[in-house]
């Protein structure tokens, strides 16, 4: 049997006494162009303990001072290892996460082998990101992995579970028993609880269902057009550029250890949350446009114009359309000509149309309202995307490869993966 790629971890947690509502944050690629998210966080946070000081908001990764910030992580890093994360878990943790609406997702945190996992085009390891990897959003968030003593996940990965066999007897087992940590999360992120999965037989449970499901012979069985291809076990959900950093950082470290230190040094895995696609929790949403710089009318009107120019303007009414609803209030829709997903052809557009347009930039937008929030002065453009069948995700990544970026989210913004657990990642 060949070596799993989800292993358990020696997981780090802070002292019970650190108030859950402080000590956790949200990812920190969520609200990217809304620092008044971040500026309450840290209100919220007050004074710490807080995994906010372990951490880099996106929303700050062009400012001047970002250096003296990453210096400052890692000097918190050092203190929070010897004064705050008092308690560790030596396996898995189990949790479940309520999230805005009410609804329970089940995950599992332990680490992901890097060793089986790439983002290079073409490859078919047994994990692999479900959208493409743009290389060059990778070095700015690699300054914060260098020379970083933990990390703290907000990377989730889905299985392809529909009958539960992972996560389910884990969660009956949970019933009942007191949790390891159990609070609100700050600023309307819902509230999570977790236990340890440290007994034996419960870890080897863990790895031999994931070894099922990632067999040959379940993967042939579940996906035949693409029968005899190297199986997929996991596929990334959310956070695929913090994989990819963490993939990059050690490509960078592997040459200079040993083959020894090479199959021990704990950079070679990634902490992560593993998901089950199949949960009625998992919510796909689609990721939203907005276009700064850019002149409403005129942006709709190069969009028509683009799809007209490569056969593939439709009627909106039409039911298998790919429709794009634009904060300017107008309705454009395409066929699949260009691509088969609406993303597909929105991307393709801006691959044309942001060259022509410098002043312009996108950034991609979890939720309707702050599409419309960002939207609301002028000077930009929303485009809404249609929802994405959840279903899609892995038989996408099998037999067409990665989709195009950013096309779903799990979920809304305060959905996402809260930073909670660590794990060190230097000797």
């Amino acid at each position: 049997m060949s070596e799993p790629c989800f292993v358990p971890a020696h997981i780090l947690l802070p002292d019970p006494s650190v108030p859950l509502d402080r000590w956790a944050c949200l990812a920190c690629d969520q609200f990217t162009s809304q620092p008044d998210y971040w500026a309450a966080a840290r209100a919220a946070a007050q004074d710490g303990p807080t995994a906010l000081d372990l951490v880099l908001p996106e929303v700050y990764l062009e400012q001047p001072d970002v250096e003296a910030r990453i210096e400052a992580i890692h000097t918190a890093m050092e203190r929070y290892a010897r004064q705050v994360l008092t308690r560790a878990v030596d396996g898995y943790v189990y949790l479940e996460r309520v999230d805005s609406t009410g609804r329970v997702r089940a995950g599992i945190v332990g680490a992901v082998d890097l060793e089986q996992y790439s983002y290079s085009p073409g490859e078919r390891p047994a994990v692999r990101p479900t959208e493409g990897t743009v290389v060059s959003r990778i070095p700015p968030r690699l300054r914060v992995r260098q020379g970083a003593l933990l990390e703290s996940p907000h990377v989730m990965m889905l299985i392809d579970d529909p009958q539960d066999t992972v996560l389910g007897p884990l969660g009956r087992a949970a019933a009942g028993r007191p949790p390891l940590y159990e609070g609100e999360l700050m600023l309307g992120g819902g509230s999570i609880r977790g236990w340890a999965v440290e007994d034996p037989a419960r870890v080897r449970a863990v790895t031999d269902a994931l070894a099922a499901l990632g067999s040959q012979a379940a993967f042939d069985a579940r996906y035949p057009a693409a029968a005899g291809q190297p199986p997929l076990t996991l596929a990334v959900g959310d956070g695929n550029h913090s994989l990819a950093t963490a993939k990059a950082w050690w490509e960078q470290l592997k040459p200079t250890l040993s083959p020894a230190e090479q199959a021990a040094h704990p950079a070679r895995w990634c902490l992560a949350e593993v998901c089950n696609i199949h949960s009625p929790a998992i919510g796909i949403e689609p990721i939203h446009r907005v276009v700064f710089g850019a002149d409403p009318a005129a942006f709709a009107a190069d969009l028509a114009a683009f799809l007209r120019e490569k056969d593939a303007w439709a009627d909106p009414a039409d039911p298998g359309a790919q429709r794009f609803r634009l904060t300017g209030g107008q309705t454009l829709a395409a066929n699949d000509r260009v691509h088969p997903l609406a993303v597909g052809t929105l991307e393709a557009f801006l691959g044309s149309w942001l060259p022509a347009h410098p002043a312009a930039t996108v950034d991609f937008i979890h939720d309707e309202e702050a599409v419309a929030s960002l939207c609301a002065g002028g000077g930009a453009v929303g485009v809404l995307l249609p929802p994405f069948a959840k279903a899609d995700i892995f038989r996408g990544v099998v037999l067409g490869g990665v989709l195009p970026r950013k096309t779903f989210s799990m979920g809304h913004a305060r959905d996402k993966r809260y930073y909670l657990e660590c794990r060190r990642i230097l000797p």
